[in-house]
């Protein structure tokens, strides 16, 4: 059906074809954005950072670590009196404003390193790059600062008032032609000295309505283990980790050797048991006087809901966790580490604990965050009292999409991670993520103590519907509008596939791009 529809449709249509193969196959991997951004501290995608007549150094120790920018390294912005000073970036593809429509940094000006009496402002302006002058069709963005403090500037290229140095542009919301960044402070056309840092440069989707999207609905079940076998775990599903860090111990002065055997993970029961053991066990030349289980999930995914339905362990000194780590952490022996992911040390890779439970803090569970601007005793995290907690089975979710990060036990939420600023320092999370199951022992463990065990009856990976997909509702916000357009051609390499969200050669993203969106759309899904 779908080989018939496409033969009689014109060549846009076939173009359009290409894109959305390339759309379902990048669909899991979230690859629907154009990712622009630099915390200037080796994580951003910004590759060609350049001074015009301007000092810059975007390796620059940051000299006013405080307020709102407490981040180690910034760009240094050092204008000597360049009279059009300013630093640039192009990027990878031209921007596509169908998808998003703002720019935002953190910018600080000392009032002793300005000259002259030039306004205390900041414009960044959008360019074409391969232009001999590329500033002839520039659309720019002034805005005002204050001195001697760290702010956020935003720049709205659909809300703001902007400036078209040609009069006869479109707006900047309507053109694809933007390929390059200008940011300049103080103005131009002078030869006033300018000191400033800048950081925290992100190209992002601004919602001027007041109203938050709505939270994606995540009840569409993408992975799952009930633990219905007898014996050996499913290794299709779960990869035992046993390989001890290279100074002999696990970290957090764990005391115990974890082990591939049987006899410290099995199924039975409809279960699975995580067993932790007191015996004296010899492991890569390391004597321990305990043994249990730590399991990772060779299923990583971004955005979703865990549920996980266990009963644990109890006792002074036991230490059971329901938690995920990066796919990119680059840790001797972790599965994604033997896959070839490992690229990234932790804690910025990100690591979300979703359940922790402490023996010597009997029924009391708690949630955790740890990234680069909070880790070990972080201080992003919440929990609450399950008096049955070791007697009873619960269920221990948790809620991950792009704005914030939920935890609940049996339906009650005791924490919301949601930092107001989201860069890599705070969120390193919209990349894989992989669960982990373990039972820990820690120096406080009772001499008594010889075995315990963490019961899970099931682990459960929710995600969006791909129903809505089909329903032409990409965002999930209850219409179908340019917006699904926009998203779907968000990053496909636009100049390879004429994928420009103008379908129909009218000049505009409109209601009719929208039309063969639909038909096109639509064939697919049938």
């Amino acid at each position: 059906m779908i080989t018939i529809i496409f033969n009689a449709m014109t060549s846009i249509q076939a173009r359009f074809y290409i894109v959305f193969s390339v759309f379902f196959t990048l669909i899991s991997s979230s690859c629907i954005a154009q990712d622009v951004q630099d915390d200037f501290e080796g994580n951003g995608t910004i590759t060609s950072w350049f001074g015009d007549a301007c000092g810059m150094n975007n390796s620059f120790s940051n000299p006013v670590q405080q307020g709102i920018n407490t981040s180690p390294t910034v760009l240094e912005y050092n204008d000597t009196g360049g009279q059009y000073a300013n630093v640039r970036f192009d990027a990878a593809s031209n921007f596509n404003f169908a998808v998003k429509n703002s720019f935002k940094l953190s910018i600080y000006v000392s009032s002793v390193g300005i000259t002259g009496s030039a306004p205390n402002q900041i414009s960044l302006k959008l360019q074409d790059g391969t232009l001999a002058e590329s500033w002839v069709t520039q659309s720019e963005i002034i805005k005002p600062i204050q001195l001697d403090q760290w702010q956020e500037v935003s720049f709205d290229f659909e809300n703001d008032n902007f400036i078209n140095l040609d009069g006869g542009s479109l707006p900047p919301i309507q053109r694809t032609d933007f390929n390059r960044i200008v940011i300049q402070v103080n103005g131009e056309n002078n030869n006033d000295s300018v000191l400033a840092y800048l950081d925290d440069i992100l190209f992002y989707e601004s919602d001027d309505t007041g109203t938050p999207d709505p939270d994606p609905v995540f009840d569409y079940l993408v992975w799952s283990d009930e633990f219905n076998g007898s014996g050996a775990i499913n290794t299709l599903n779960w990869f035992h980790q046993t390989e001890i860090p290279s100074f002999g111990s696990w970290y957090n002065d764990e005391q115990q050797h974890y082990t591939d055997r049987v006899e410290n993970s099995f199924e039975s029961g409809g279960n699975l048991n995580l067993t932790a053991i007191n015996e004296i066990f010899v492991d890569q030349g390391f004597t321990k006087q305990y043994t249990s289980a730590r399991l990772n999930s060779k299923f990583a995914f971004t955005y979703g809901k865990v549920e996980v339905r266990a009963k644990l362990p109890s006792g002074a000194g036991t230490w059971p966790a329901i938690w995920m780590l990066g796919q990119n952490i680059s840790e001797g022996g972790a599965y994604w580490e033997t896959q070839g992911f490992g690229t990234t040390p932790w804690p910025a890779c990100g690591e979300v604990d979703i359940m922790e439970h402490w023996g010597t803090n009997q029924n009391y569970v708690q949630s955790a965050m740890h990234t680069p601007s909070s880790s070990g005793g972080t201080v992003n995290l919440g929990g609450q009292l399950v008096p049955s907690a070791s007697t009873e089975f619960h269920v221990y979710t948790m809620e991950w999409n792009s704005e914030r990060i939920t935890f609940s036990v049996d339906g009650n939420t005791h924490y919301t991670y949601n930092p107001p600023v989201k860069d890599s320092s705070t969120w390193p999370f919209d990349a894989p993520q992989y669960l982990l199951l373990n039972f820990a022992i820690q120096p406080a463990i009772t001499a008594s103590f010889t075995e315990g065990v963490m019961e899970v009856d099931f682990v459960r990976v929710y995600q969006t519907n791909p129903e809505l997909f089909c329903q032409g509702d990409i965002d999930n916000n209850g219409a179908i509008d340019i917006i699904d357009l926009g998203l779907l051609l968000g990053d496909f390499g636009c100049s390879e596939f004429d994928c420009a969200a103008d379908l129909n050669n009218d000049g505009s993203t409109n209601l009719g791009d929208l039309s063969i969106f639909l038909i096109v759309f639509g064939a697919l899904c049938d």
